[in-house]
């Protein structure tokens, strides 16, 4: 049986969990204020009555003044029970965008870490916080406003057809002129164009932040906005959606909407003049009189309640689209934890007839490779671009899960291992590492959060770190990222060994680890490898070749195979691949501007 699909405010209450009582308050307090505000207008009609009635002796008219007063105080109850309903929906409001934020993050964490690098932190932000945020204008205005003016219609329409039931038909019809008009916008077919337009607006949104991120590019090479043609297509396809739905779709149904609603008194005009002869002859003329005053005043605040049912239902569906870009982060895949996890034996890494298919594409990134790493034994991936050297390392820390075969770590599938033990066994240091914007010590503690700062400054002397620290204003205590103080490349891909040294993990996967280090960095760099890798199961991803002539065994990947493998000086004598990479490599650092 096909699962009914859940409104989006049901989903919006489902995150409110416990604040989901709170919301309905509010929305029985909204409809309440509105309805007080709609007391007012009687007491107007009572006041008309009683002057009309006495005129021209208006002192007669003794009610006048407490009616007032009765206003008045209808008024003030009206603003006072709103301000409370606000207050319910913004303290729900703020705490379902917080459960939305804090159970988005509880579901990311059991995602496997590769999620991250087809998914950029900007566009996960976006769909997780910025998102979250605008769900917050529906909960804590816009269903209280559609509540609310719901009530004030039901109350408008009692009272239009309470005093005399004609002249509230001409006013009912202006707002269903109007209604119908909104409709049209907003509704049936016009309702994909509204979606359509947001994606546009999206997609533009994300153009414009990979074409800030790329102005240094374009200001080297002397380039326009015109040169990044995604923005460009993208600014050309919102403004064509845009033109569209305003223009097209939108111009006469809001032309005729605000015509309509703004004069509602025209419908009435006509009525009174039918309807006064009869009064004349009938003797209530006065009467008349006080219920055409009374719709002449009631009919300016359609204007009010037909607006706040529009904005409402634009916030309506900005919120569904905050709930799509959300529901893409709910739905990202999570990390499998096996029921009976088992320890590794040892620290021996092992690739068993592996394949592996990256999600959206046909062609496999790893096709049936084996190959061993002994504990203890040091192992680089070398190979041309594309060749599958990343991905295999990914595999280890389950940054992927295989779509066959078997990684095993210590003779165990690295399915079978809790993931906790397995992110304990391995350390990684990646050629583009981030440090956090926080201290030094810090962003090295990340690796093991008990250890003490002497830990961290010896980790940081074998990370050759020492001269950093120097001319830092705090030592280890200075913050990255604040008032100047910025590390360069090589520096910081330091500062992320002194993190990995730390971890004192028995596996260590190296991917191209200098590969951004000027000549100094990366000398410093190597004296830091040779602490890191001491004792220990190394996997290392080198383009450099001659970072990888003492590894006790290469294996080179072409196109997601194993091409050979075997020791520096067994491969280059062999003349296959490795061979020719090793001899392009030697005529290259040869070259000489």
């Amino acid at each position: 049986m096909k699962e009914k699909k859940q409104s989006d405010v049901a989903v919006l209450l489902r995150y409110a969990g416990n604040y989901r009582g709170l919301t309905f308050l509010g929305l029985a307090l909204s409809a309440v204020a509105m309805i007080l505000g709609m007391a007012p207008y009687i007491c107007i009609w009572l006041v008309a009555r009683d002057l009309i009635a006495v005129a021209p002796n208006w002192t007669l008219a003794a009610g006048v003044a407490r009616y007032g007063w009765m206003a008045f105080g209808f008024v003030v109850a009206g603003i006072l029970v709103y301000f409370a309903a606000l207050m319910c929906t913004h303290l729900a409001a703020f705490r379902t965008a917080s459960n939305i934020r804090k159970q988005g993050m509880e579901h990311l964490m059991k995602t496997p870490l590769g999620f991250f690098d087809s998914n950029a932190s900007g566009l996960i932000r976006n769909r997780l916080d910025g998102a979250a945020s605008e769900t917050e204008t529906l909960l804590a205005h816009n269903l209280a406003d559609i509540v609310g003016s719901a009530a004030m219609l039901i109350s408008m329409i009692v009272l239009m057809f309470v005093f005399d039931w004609r002249m509230g038909a001409a006013c009912l019809l202006a707002a269903a002129v109007s209604i119908a008009a909104m409709f049209t916008m907003m509704g049936g077919k016009n309702a994909k164009l509204m979606a359509e337009y947001q994606a546009a607006q999206d997609v533009m949104s994300k153009a414009g932040t990979e074409y800030v991120r790329g102005i240094p590019v374009v200001k080297v090479f002397q380039q326009t906005v015109y040169s990044f043609r995604a923005f460009k297509q993208a600014i050309e396809d919102y403004s064509a959606k845009a033109e569209h739905y305003q223009g097209d779709v939108c111009q006469v149904p809001q032309s005729v909407n605000l015509t309509f609603t703004e004069g509602a008194f025209v419908f009435l005009v006509p009525v009174a003049l039918i309807l006064a002869p009869g009064a004349l002859k009938a003797g209530n003329f006065a009467g008349f009189v006080t219920d055409f005053a009374f719709y002449a005043v009631f009919s300016a605040t359609i204007s009010t309640a037909l607006a706040r049912i529009m904005f409402a239902a634009s916030g309506m569906m900005l919120a569904s689209t905050a709930l799509k870009r959300i529901d893409q982060v709910m739905s990202a895949p999570v990390l499998q934890i096996t029921d009976h996890p088992q320890t590794p034996k040892d620290n021996s890494v092992e690739f068993k007839d592996v394949s592996f298919t990256y999600e959206g594409s046909e062609i496999p990134a790893l096709d049936h490779i084996s190959f061993r790493v002994e504990p203890g034994q040091t192992v680089a991936l070398v190979g041309p671009s594309g060749g599958g050297k990343t991905t295999a390392a990914s595999l280890i820390p389950r940054f992927w899960d295989v779509s066959s075969g078997c990684v095993a770590v210590g003779g165990v599938d690295v399915r079978e291992t809790d993931p906790h033990v397995l992110m304990d066994r391995v350390a990684f240091v990646f050629q583009n590492d981030r440090l956090f914007k926080t201290s030094i010590l810090e962003n090295v503690r990340a690796a093991r959060p008990d250890a003490t700062r002497d830990e961290v400054q010896a980790a940081l002397t074998a990370a050759q770190c020492d001269d950093i620290l120097e001319k830092l204003p705090d030592g280890m205590d200075t913050v990255i990222g604040t008032k100047g103080t910025y590390l360069s490349g090589g520096e910081q891909q330091r500062v992320a060994l002194a993190r990995a040294i730390l971890k004192n993990a028995p596996i260590v996967v190296l991917d191209e680890a200098t590969a951004f280090a000027d000549p100094e960095n990366e000398a410093l760099i190597q004296k830091a490898f040779s602490v890191l890798t001491k004792e220990r199961t190394v996997i290392m991803i080198a383009h450099r070749l001659s970072t990888v002539v003492g590894a006790d065994k290469i294996v080179v990947l072409d196109s997601g195979h194993v091409a050979e493998e075997g020791t520096h000086t067994k491969l280059a004598a062999a003349g296959g691949l490795y061979a020719k990479m090793w001899a392009d490599y030697n005529q290259a650092v040869k070259w000489r501007i």
